[in-house]
């Protein structure tokens, strides 16, 4: 039996397990089977929180398909509120190890978790025939032209005139899987709303669409920084809530957004 508790980030919603004691061990199918929406709980993904020796815990991510995930934005804030409960602390900032490095969280006075995710990068090996030292490098797939930035995990991000003509089930997989990728990668469709307000829509690499996600947030907003030059917070809107984005004085990206605890249960 297993003791879990669900929680959710903009509508990314996350199966909790207390594993601080690290005698939990899930396989691939097991994972896959407790993320299904008909025979098991139902989620995006899998985490267990578990011990670090250089931060306050470890984000041990697991996409909805078993896969290990490098980084999740909306994870890390549901981890940052799960912590906080689970080992009855009061902290106003803490450190999350990740796949992709320590994320320093903090937490607001209106119950949002603001995390630094670091810095874009625009040259990876996740995506060698786009490859370029800066940003700028098109790739044209499936008729959209795409820019790859990663934020600890790739991103193809492409902005439409509007989003209700885009068929991410169609479309999205296409691009998860194109040659271009060697490790797959996640796909973002952006509409411009206002200067400052912006809707997307998310393919996840080995999750499938999905209602949010932070790291896509992150992409999105470097790509769009470039071309606008962002001075204040922006608002992106997603199907299962906002996000909100900004840029510290060191080229830093800033996630800020709420983390909801949804039930506890035994499976």
């Amino acid at each position: 039996m297993l003791t879990f508790h669900k929680y959710t980030g903009a509508g990314n919603d996350f199966i909790m397990v207390n594993n601080l004691n690290g005698k939990i061990n899930l396989d691939k199918d097991y994972i896959k089977f407790i993320c299904d929406r008909h025979f098991g709980i139902g989620a995006d993904g899998l985490i267990l929180l578990e011990t670090s020796d250089k931060a306050d815990c470890f984000m041990n991510y697991y996409n909805s398909d078993g896969t290990l995930a490098e980084m999740c934005g909306n994870g890390v804030r549901c981890v940052a509120k799960y912590f906080l409960k689970q080992t009855n602390r009061d902290l106003k900032e803490l450190n999350i190890d990740t796949r992709a490095g320590i994320k320093k969280i903090i937490i607001n006075k209106d119950d949002t978790y603001s995390v630094n995710m670091g810095m874009p990068v625009f040259k990876h090996t996740d995506f060698p025939s786009a490859i370029s030292p800066t940003y700028g490098q098109i790739l044209k797939l499936e008729g959209f032209d795409f820019n790859c930035v990663s934020m600890g995990n790739p991103h193809a991000v492409t902005i439409v005139k509007d989003l209700n003509d885009i068929d991410i089930k169609n479309i999205g997989p296409k691009v998860e899987i194109n040659s271009n990728f060697p490790n797959k990668i996640n796909v973002e469709f952006v509409q411009k709303v206002s200067d400052d307000y912006f809707k997307v829509k998310v393919w996840e690499r080995g999750c499938g669409a999905t209602l949010a996600c932070g790291t896509g947030a992150c992409a999105v907003f470097s790509i769009l920084n470039k071309k606008e030059k962002f001075n204040k917070e922006i608002t992106l809107e997603f199907s299962g809530g906002k996000l909100y984005l900004s840029e510290n004085n060191k080229g830093e990206i800033i996630l800020r957004g709420t983390a909801e605890f949804v039930f506890k249960g035994e499976i």
